[in-house]
């Protein structure tokens, strides 16, 4: 089983200004001359984190990072009491990576993403293919509306009544019939108190059903009051637009990506991203190689998925 690579620091970090008032964070580590590769980060509204440079080889990889609007060192931050998410949508972040790529100097780049960030590679690709290399998704996650009912209304109870039962415990009995539209309600209610309570037990409950087994140090990141509010509000801002998306927009429109070399990894446990999503997109997407790992959940850290990743990543290294 292929491990992280060796940590590593940033050789360069900045502030880029993306218009609307919005400002992100981006970073590059590796090697200056290598292959550029850009990593996109889950939720929406998770935020880069270091484990995300390990998967590509820093000899070869020119390594970029960079945190979504309104989330991770990206200002304004979504838990302000303020926060405006009206500029946060996936064809603005669309739009955020290509005016990066082009601040950095970068013709075309190799397109790696999990969970959310599979949603943006699809989106980006399937709008930029000339400026992408290669793409490896993780966790795919596509926001039509049966993947939604599935996670958020209802339908990984199933698996998890326990903790279900804290899921919807912040909202009231009479609002439960359509859980994203009470949640969206609480996370921006005036009371700081009712804000936070509820970004920290939708933050829990993904947190605690992402992994195959509960990490509690995993938890204890997602559910920080300020981290939980911004990455709860930014999701619920997304899932109740279903992504600016036509229905199956993404899976449809795969077919651009056909000449792009692909691979998508999923893990056959997935409560967060099910396997169904990533079976029509390979069902729509035959070109891309195809990897159901056996005993994973949905965390890229996971050993066979991690594997997964790094193969793809030393493959295309070359």
């Amino acid at each position: 089983m292929r491990e992280f690579y060796p940590e590593i620091q940033p050789y360069e970090t900045g502030m880029l200004d993306v218009g609307d008032g919005q400002t992100i964070y981006w970073e590059a580590s590796g090697n200056p001359d290598g292959k550029p590769a850009v990593y996109l980060h889950g939720g929406p509204g998770g935020g880069s984190n270091p484990a995300q440079r390990r998967v590509f080889d820093p000899e070869k990889y020119r390594i970029i990072l960079f945190d979504q609007r309104g989330c991770g060192q990206s200002t304004p931050h979504a838990s302000a009491a303020d926060a405006d998410l009206s500029t946060n949508t996936t064809w603005h972040l669309v739009s955020d990576m290509e005016k990066l790529r082009e601040h950095l100097g970068i013709e075309r780049w190799l397109v790696c993403g999990g969970s959310w960030g599979s949603t943006l590679g699809l989106a980006y690709s399937e709008t930029h293919p000339e400026k992408v290399t290669e793409l490896i998704l993780r966790g795919i996650f596509t926001l039509r509306q049966i993947e939604l009912d599935w996670f958020y209304e209802g339908g990984a109870a199933a698996v998890y009544p326990d903790l279900w039962e804290k899921f919807i415990a912040p909202v009231p009995e009479a609002e439960r019939s359509h859980l994203i539209k009470a949640y969206g309600r609480l996370l921006h209610d005036d009371d700081k108190a009712v804000r936070e309570r509820a970004g920290i037990a939708w933050s829990t409950w993904e947190s605690s059903t992402i992994t195959l087994l509960q990490q509690p140090e995993t938890i204890a990141k997602f559910t920080e009051p300020s981290y939980a509010v911004a990455f709860a509000r930014i999701e619920n801002h997304y899932f109740q637009h279903n992504g600016w998306f036509e229905p199956n927009q993404l899976i449809r429109d795969s077919t651009k990506l056909k000449d792009i070399p692909s691979v998508i990894v999923q893990g056959r446990y997935d409560m967060c991203t099910p396997a169904f999503t990533a079976w029509d997109l390979h069902r729509a997407w035959p070109e891309a190689d195809f990897t159901m790992v056996p005993d994973a959940g949905h965390a890229f850290d996971e050993p066979g998925i991690l594997d997964a990743l790094i193969a793809a990543t030393d493959l295309f290294a070359e």
